[in-house]
Formats: structure tokens, C-alpha cells, sequence
């Protein structure tokens, strides 16, 4: 059961037909358009309206700082690799060769290539998908989420992506951010189980057909997608503590952060030891 994002301590099975977060007998206001927590209670006429209206566009349209962030840096990393010797494809150059994802390195204690890989891509096409999908699927749960929590999440999904790639291919040169975003995935469908639609079912449609084009296509690292994916469900189940708080809302508390943490380290011990069992090969 949710709490009201008012009263942790207050379940309730109510929740604002604005913004869907869970109040409870107190905070809501029932009117012919639906239940309306405090913040969306009001009922601006005219000019007052159109002010708010405008002041909420603006407002929505500078947020997401944190995936405007990891969009330039993924963006900057690629031009820097191509302009020190990577070339379009950003396949070689001093950047590539110690930052790509490699089991024998990750071995050898190369351990930053588990997050400095999720930076890196091959090619503009590789870069512009996955920041395109980025950006549709980070920008609306970073501002549901916050800032802080959103980059929690997105680094041990990332990190989860590295350990499920060097599991399923601890020998092949592994680049890009789809890890990372397939845990933004599977964040999405825990929220989807816990009444939240943020996205909608065709998130579920979304992961399937990705899942699908992975498995069947050589070149694209399906052990980091799902790594990612459980990654991310996981993040996302430690910060509503298995369900016992609202996922966006609720206090993850030091129970949930905890487990969020246990899930990255859990990941890099994962990722070490498939990279120290895969290959004895040295990059």
C-alpha cells in the first residue's frame, strides 16, 4: 500500500489525478474532475490560468538537468575520442583503448571501465539512438524522481550493465550507454507494477521488441541490456523498500539506500570475477 507523499506514515489507496502522487483522506480534495492533492487543488481563472500555464512549461523545460548532463558528456566523450585517433566509428585512439569495456583488463584491475564504457559508443548512429531514448525515458523519471536519486540510479544500473556484459562476453570490446538505459527500463516497469503510469504499457512493448533485436543481432551487447534491466528494477525496488513506500514519493530511508549501494557493489564484485573467470587474453 502507498503512503501520502504529505504523511509517510498514512497508507492510503488515493492518489491526484494530476500528478498520480498517493495522498491520503486529509490531503485530498474531491471534485468533478477527480481527487487533486494540495499543489493541484487550486482552480486559476483567466489571465491567472494562462500565467501558471506558462510558468509551468518554463519551469518543466529547464529540468532534467542531471540527464542534459549525461547527454553532453556522452556527447563530448564521443568527439573527443574521434578527434584523438578513434576515428567516426570512435573504435581506436588512447580514450577507447583504456576506457571500453574488456574482461582481461577489468582482471588486470582496470576497474573504471566499468562506468567509463557506458560513456563511449561506436559510431554517430550508436550515440544518437541511445541518447535519444535517454532523453524520452530519463527526463520524465528524473523529475518524478529528483535529481539525486536519478543519478543513484542510473549509475548502478550502468554498473549492472558492465557486470551482465562481461558475464555474457567477457572477451569482447563492450562501448555504450544502453546498459545504463535498459535499468532506466527496468526502474520504469517496477513503477508500472506499483500503480504508477508514468510511461504506460507500451514501456513493456518497448523492452520487449530491444530484447528481441538484441538476441538476434550480432554486435549488440544483450548480456548488458539485461544486466541493466534487473540493474534497474532492483534500484528501483531498494528505493520503495520492496513496496513497503511510494517509489517516487515515499522515504527510501537507509534500508532502501542500502540496498540501492548493495546492488552497484553486488555488481562490480559480479563484474570482477566474470572478468577474472572468462579469458586470459590481454587487451
Amino acid at each position: 500500500m502507498a503512503t501520502c507523499y504529505r504523511h509517510p506514515d498514512r497508507e492510503t489507496g488515493l492518489s491526484c489525478s494530476v500528478c498520480e502522487r498517493p495522498i491520503c483522506t486529509d490531503c485530498a480534495t474531491f471534485a468533478s474532475v477527480g481527487i487533486r492533492c494540495p499543489e493541484h487543488s487550486g482552480k486559476p481563472q483567466g489571465v491567472e490560468r494562462m500565467t501558471k500555464t506558462v510558468r509551468r512549461a518554463h519551469r518543466e523545460g529547464t529540468g532534467a538537468l542531471v540527464t542534459r548532463a549525461l547527454i553532453g558528456i556522452n556527447i563530448v566523450v564521443y568527439l573527443v575520442t574521434v578527434a584523438t585517433g578513434g576515428g567516426i566509428n570512435s573504435n581506436a585512439g588512447t580514450i577507447y583503448t583504456h576506457g571500453v569495456l574488456f574482461g582481461p583488463s577489468v582482471a588486470n584491475g582496470d576497474y573504471w571501465r566499468l562506468l567509463t564504457s557506458a560513456f563511449m559508443h561506436y559510431g554517430p548512429l550508436h550515440i544518437g539512438l541511445n541518447m535519444f531514448v535517454l532523453w524520452i525515458i530519463g527526463a520524465p523519471l528524473e523529475e518524478r524522481m529528483g535529481r539525486g536519486r536519478f543519478l543513484l540510479l542510473y549509475i548502478v544500473a550502468g554498473l549492472a550493465g558492465s557486470a551482465g556484459a562481461l558475464l555474457a562476453s567477457p572477451c569482447a570490446l563492450t562501448a555504450g550507454a544502453s546498459g545504463a538505459i535498459f535499468g532506466l527500463f527496468g526502474a520504469a516497469v517496477i513503477l508500472e507494477l506499483q500503480g504508477v503510469s508514468l510511461f504506460g504499457s507500451w514501456i513493456y512493448t518497448v523492452i520487449i521488441i530491444n530484447l528481441v533485436f538484441g538476441f538476434s543481432s550480432s554486435g549488440i551487447s544483450i548480456g548488458g541490456h539485461i544486466g541493466g534491466l534487473i540493474g534497474g528494477a532492483l534500484a528501483m525496488l531498494a528505493l520503495s523498500r520492496f513496496g513497503r513506500t511510494h517509489a517516487l514519493y515515499g522515504r527510501a530511508g537507509f534500508f532502501g539506500y542500502f540496498v540501492l549501494l548493495a546492488v552497484g557493489a553486488g555488481s562490480v564484485v559480479l563484474a570482477v570475477w566474470a572478468a577474472k573467470q572468462g579469458c586470459t587474453a590481454v587487451f
